[in-house]
């Protein structure tokens, strides 16, 4: 179990979309919360494909050391 203590102004605005959504807030943060954590495995997966994307040669590069423009 997990405890989260919000400031009034952010418990009124949680309350008001828990409402809207005709959900209770408990239902609505851990919601968020899967969200939130799907969000940041994405953004791991697109850093790692950023990085390998980087780490690669230009064709130019490549073509010389295969001795391809001879």
């Amino acid at each position: 179990m997990l405890a989260v203590k919000l400031d009034a102004e952010t418990e009124l605005q949680l309350e008001a979309l828990a409402e809207a959504r005709h959900m209770n807030k408990s239902d609505l943060v851990y919601q968020a919360i899967l969200r939130m954590l799907e969000d940041e495995k994405d953004l791991s997966l697109a850093r790692d494909a950023l990085a390998a994307t980087r780490s690669r040669k230009p064709l130019t590069q490549l073509r010389k050391e295969l001795a391809l423009d001879s």
